[in-house]
């Protein structure tokens, strides 16, 4: 079984031809981003599984509201049980507009057992420039619940002290960008070939010299005259054209889980492998040792322990020069190796300099 999940696994890293991405898999848009929004709120409306009479910023924010809304209380006399004080985290899409509604995620900081039935009461949300981009309130959806006795026994499901407030979150601010005469596309895996091939495979397609390789990670794009006031189009356009990446040689290795997966890059110089396993196999029989009749001898026990040593035999296997993962996996499944001895055979061929690509453990 082993054996058949590391052929899986490799043979899909094995070189295959060349294929297509499109550019928009590829890049980001330089400008054309998420921003990051957070805020401080509180869910009220829970059943006894809020915060706890000892959670003091709790107390102080229900006092605090409630003396925004004219009434004036003692934060000694304020109990908390339904109420629970969160941490509100949202993500503002590009372009966002006035009046668009996203997702909130709530997050407990205090003390509360479940978020399970609360509602999250009008909290704004800060962007990095301390300024309110969105306002958030609604019922919390909780993927979990948690359950107790008297006795303290329990049972808990997911993590019900985080929820999500779906379309919770109302934009309040626009963000305005302006893309100009040019584009900026950003690599998400730099790399000098893959951005010269994309500059190219824009040139091609539109017939014009329109895209220019700036360094590994960045290629600039001109957009034309005819597209000046139609941009989308042009950007919808570019982001359809296939292009054929590229990547260093990698070897990326999960000792954890005994994970190994390939680059289609790899390659290894002649090398002679031989892998063999010693089995140890120790055994205890307990044995009873009676004393003769009308003896004042005791019955005892005694250990009878055996110990074997087998190693297997595995045949040497000669990987040559420029052998690809192919003839890697060829050679390597022949000498019957499991996931974990391919990361020790692999650390052993890259330490005799026959390995050329990165060996990344992770």
């Amino acid at each position: 079984m082993k054996k058949s999940i590391l052929l899986l696994i490799i043979m899909l890293a094995i070189t295959q031809p060349m294929f297509g991405v499109r550019i928009k898999d590829l890049v980001e848009i330089q400008g054309v981003r998420e921003n990051k929004l957070i805020g401080y709120g509180l869910i009220v409306g829970l059943t006894g599984t809020g915060d706890k009479a000892g959670s003091e910023f709790t107390v102080r924010s229900m006092a605090n509201m409630l003396r925004n809304m004219d009434i004036a209380i003692d934060p000694n006399l304020l109990k908390v049980k339904n109420v629970a004080a969160v941490m509100v985290t949202s993500t503002l899409p590009p372009f966002a507009k006035s009046g668009q509604y996203i997702d909130c995620t709530v997050s407990s900081i205090g003390d509360a057992t479940s978020l399970l039935g609360g509602t999250l009461i009008s909290t704004p949300l800060y962007g990095p420039d301390a300024k309110v981009y969105a306002i958030a309130q609604g019922p919390i959806s909780v993927g979990g619940f948690s359950a107790a006795g008297a006795s303290g026994t329990g049972v808990t499901k997911n993590i019900p002290t985080v929820g999500r407030v779906p379309h919770g979150a109302l934009v309040e601010r626009s963000i305005e960008l302006e893309l100009g005469d040019h584009l900026k596309l950003i690599m998400n895996n730099p790399d000098f070939t893959t951005t010269h091939r994309l500059a190219k495979s824009i040139n091609t397609y539109t017939g014009k010299q329109l895209a220019f390789p700036v360094d590994i990670s960045t290629v600039k794009v001109d957009v034309p005259g005819d597209y000046t006031e139609n941009i989308v189009a042009f950007v919808a356009m570019i982001e359809g054209v296939d292009v054929s990446p590229d990547s260093k040689a990698k070897v990326i290795v999960n000792e954890r889980t005994g994970t190994v997966v390939m680059g289609q890059n790899v390659r290894i110089s002649t090398v002679a492998i031989a892998h063999g396993n010693l089995s140890i196999r120790i055994t205890e029989e307990p044995q009873v040792s009676q004393p003769l009749p009308f003896s004042r001898g005791a019955t005892v026990i005694t250990p009878q322990t055996g110990v074997v040593a087998e190693e297997g035999g595995r045949r040497l296997m000669v990987v040559p020069s420029g052998a690809t993962i192919g003839d890697l996996v060829s050679a390597l499944n022949a000498i019957g190796v499991t996931p974990r001895d391919l990361i020790t055979i692999l650390q052993a061929i890259r330490q005799a300099g026959a390995l050329h690509a990165t060996l990344e453990v992770i």
